[in-house]
């Protein structure tokens, strides 16, 4: 990979197309995630099918593999009976298996893995991720994300993922804890209007992370599309930095019934907008698959 530009640099060029779910892609392919390790079991379980799984992204088009972490701790793998050493090898599996697709996509332009950090409310299994406000200070969030977050920099990933963060305590934890990792990354919330999930306003939420050199990206994603371009805006004025952007399908969860409801309305279109406002990462989370990365790979690489 030391032939490869740093994403760093990619985004001072241009535009840089990220995945699509990687738990709809699963069940695609006929896996079973109702477990509370969700895509994470298949670490242990089934690495293959990650594999498989990155791959149809790379080939769909897309430039950045964001890794199957999103749901994998420490504390999650304990619950198995998954010991401290074997947890943190998943870990770094996690970043193999997006390595490894990259190798076999055999494409001719660059390509990057994501390691995927998700919130503490992940962890948990019970939809809190989509809350924020866990009762816990920032210290206490700070100790949850610390091993893992260097666990995953161990295993020398592009970039780190610090994704679907619904609140700003928990922004303030992980952005403690880059320095020294030697590795960059972006810093997305899950959001909805102008707000964090967790009901702070995002310009403040942005703005945390305006003066740290380690964040390349900052933005949201795991929202509705019509939520995306005036939080791309909003990214790109409180921070200069390139913004991250990659929406749901638009489609709605139904907790109760445990099924998705609706129609998607991710649209080409809005791509255009969303760059045109200084997105510069741009793809696709839950429900939105190869399909739909590669009508976005396609709109970005038009001349």
């Amino acid at each position: 990979m030391s032939d490869t530009p740093s994403l760093t640099d990619a985004l001072a060029e241009g535009t840089v197309v990220l995945d699509g779910g990687m738990s709809n892609q699963l069940a695609a392919a006929g896996h079973d995630l109702s477990d509370e390790l969700w895509s994470a079991r298949l670490l242990a379980e089934d690495p293959g099918a990650i594999t498989e799984a990155h791959l149809a992204y790379f080939e769909a088009g897309a430039d950045v593999a964001i890794t199957a972490s999103y749901q994998a701790t420490f504390e999650g793998f304990a619950r198995r009976g998954i010991d401290h050493d074997r947890a943190a090898a998943l870990l770094a599996l996690s970043v193999k298996s997006a390595r490894t697709a990259a190798r076999r996509a055999g494409a001719a332009r660059p390509l990057w893995v994501a390691a995927s950090v998700g919130p503490y409310g992940a962890m948990l299994a019970d939809g809190s991720e989509y809350r924020g406000r866990y009762g816990l200070t920032v210290a206490e969030l700070e100790r949850f994300h610390r091993p893992r977050m260097e666990a995953l920099a161990a295993a020398e990933p592009d970039v780190l993922a610090l994704e679907t963060i619904p609140d700003t305590d928990e922004a303030e934890a992980l952005l403690r804890i880059l320095p020294g990792l030697g590795i960059p990354a972006w810093l997305s919330y899950s959001a909805a209007g102008d707000r964090t999930r967790a009901g702070q306003p995002l310009s403040d939420a942005f703005a945390l992370a305006a003066r740290v050199d380690e964040v390349i990206a900052v933005g949201v994603n795991c929202c509705t599309p019509g939520d995306v371009g005036p939080a791309v805006t909003l990214a790109a004025r409180v921070t200069g930095k390139p913004v991250v952007v990659y929406p749901n399908s638009g489609e709605t969860w139904d907790a109760g019934a445990r099924t998705w409801t609706g129609r998607p309305t991710f649209t080409v279109g809005q791509v255009t907008g969303w760059r045109e406002s200084g997105a510069r990462l741009i793809g696709g989370c839950c429900r939105v698959g190869p399909e739909t990365i590669s009508v976005i790979a396609g709109a970005v690489r038009e001349p």
